[in-house]
This record gives structure tokens, C-alpha cells and sequence, in this order.
């Protein structure tokens, strides 16, 4: 096979090659690996991914490791299939982003001139409707989790200038979004229509809260996710507390639960 040990010292490009010729081997020799089709790699590639992101949240420089190896591991495959059909090879899909990330960055690679990180972005937008793109959101992808959509489309409409420079008032449309949604919450009676008219507010109160964490530098996925893994963490302590007092969390009292919520903040 030739590709199970590394060579001492090696470049980037000569792992790089180590990892197309494992695929290789494997795509001929390999029951599972000579089966997959990229609708199959898929899903695998959105679970890498999301461990991917487990881990930078969790500061785990090993596991960024490991984790970036296995994403780059199925790029190379999808470049591996996407040749086998004679469409396109690894090399070509390298070029490609190569060329693009030359054309995108005339302040380095050309004469223009750029101030700050917004005038990059800009350019970048601006660049990417003359290579055809009908609309600045066309780069936003359908599939995105609607939170992170959110953020994307924001961040991609602040590039032509569509955004407002002041927080503050970004912060009057969270309070007036806030002030609809509630209006339809206390309506007495509750019907469908109302009740997607609630939906539909509360849907433009996170799309300004979204907005206003994006003026702030913050990332509303990064915060919601740490906010998540807080509530598992003091929850899966209650769990814990709960078995240790041979009690069984259905039978318990809010206030039962909540002290044990409480000793889990404190630790």
C-alpha cells in the first residue's frame, strides 16, 4: 500500500498527497469506502462538521485536530467520487478556490484600496455579483440552521451597506419587535390566525436580537450553543442529585428541582 507511515518532516503538500493516495487505496480496496456516493457522504460531512464546532466551542485543540483531519478527509472523497465521473479532480477544485480567493482580494493581488474590514467585504460582495451572482443572499445557503441563516443574511446585506451605523438603533427595533410580539401574546382569545401572527412576531424579535448581538460581536450561535450546553450540564447535576437521593425526577417539586439548579450554579 505505501501510505501507512508518514515521512519524517513532512510538507503540507506531501501529507496532502498522503491522503489522496490512502483514498485512492481505499476506494479500490475498501467494501464500505468503494460503495459511497456524495449523497451518501452527505450526512457523515454535517456530523463532522458540527463535531468540528463542538470542539473549537470546547477549546480542544486535540480534537480540532482530529476533527479537521476527518472534514478534510471527506473533501478529498467528494473530489475522489467527482473525478471517477470525469467532472472535476482535487486539483481542479484547488485552483478553483485558489483563483477565487485571488480575484476577491484586489486590495492584495491588484491596485485597490481598502480602508477597513468592511471595505473587503464589500468588495467581496460587489465582486461576486459581477461573476454573475443575481443577488448578495444568493451565497446564503437554503439549508443553513434558520439562527445562523439569520446571521449570514445580515452579515451579507451589511457588505452593500444595508445596515444600520448605530446600535442604539438597533436596539429601538429589538424594543419595538419585543412591544408587537407581546401584543399578540395578550390577546384573550387564542385562534390559528393569531397564533401565526405571534409566530410571525416572534420571528422578527430573533431576527432583531440576532441583528443587535451582530452589532455587538457576538456570535448568536456560539452564545445560544454555550447557553445549551450550560443547561445540560446544571440539568444532567439535578439528574445526578436525584439518583443519588434515590428520588425520581417526575415525582419531584419545581422547588426540589430548582434548589438542585441552584447547587449546580454554585459549583
Amino acid at each position: 500500500m505505501g501510505y501507512n507511515a508518514p515521512a519524517p518532516q513532512q510538507t503540507p503538500g506531501q501529507a496532502f498527497e498522503r491522503l489522496v493516495g490512502i483514498l485512492n487505496t481505499l476506494r479500490i480496496a475498501c467494501p464500505w469506502d468503494k460503495k459511497q456516493t456524495m449523497e451518501s457522504l452527505r450526512h457523515l460531512t454535517i456530523e463532522e462538521m458540527y463535531e468540528l464546532t463542538d470542539a473549537i466551542l470546547e477549546n480542544d485543540i486535540q480534537e480540532i485536530k482530529k476533527e479537521l483531519g476527518d472534514v478534510m478527509m471527506h473533501l478529498v472523497f467528494y473530489a475522489k467520487i467527482a473525478d471517477e465521473q470525469q467532472h472535476f479532480d482535487v486539483t481542479d477544485t484547488l485552483n478553483a478556490v485558489c483563483d477565487k480567493l485571488i480575484l476577491r482580494h484586489p486590495h492584495i493581488y491588484g491596485d485597490t484600496v481598502v480602508e477597513d474590514e468592511d471595505d473587503v467585504k464589500s468588495n467581496w460582495e460587489t465582486i461576486k455579483l459581477k461573476e454573475g451572482n443575481k443577488s448578495v443572499l444568493s451565497g446564503v445557503p437554503k439549508g443553513l440552521p434558520a439562527l445562523v441563516k439569520a446571521y449570514r443574511i445580515q452579515d451579507k446585506v451589511r457588505g452593500v451597506g444595508f445596515d444600520w451605523t448605530d446600535k442604539r438603533e438597533v436596539w429601538k427595533k429589538v424594543e419595538e419587535e419585543l412591544y408587537e410580539f407581546k401584543q399578540e401574546v395578550n390577546l384573550e382569545e387564542a385562534t390559528a390566525i393569531k397564533h401565526e401572527k405571534a409566530e410571525a412576531e416572534f420571528g422578527d424579535l430573533l431576527f432583531a436580537l440576532i441583528n443587535y448581538a451582530r452589532h455587538l460581536g457576538i456570535n448568536p450561535e456560539n452564545a445560544l450553543e454555550r447557553t445549551n450546553k450550560k443547561f445540560i450540564t446544571r440539568f444532567s447535576y439535578i439528574e445526578k442529585r436525584a439518583t443519588e437521593n434515590s428520588q425520581q425526577l417526575k415525582e419531584m417539586t419545581l422547588e426540589e428541582m430548582d434548589r438542585y439548579w441552584n447547587e449546580a450554579k454554585s459549583l
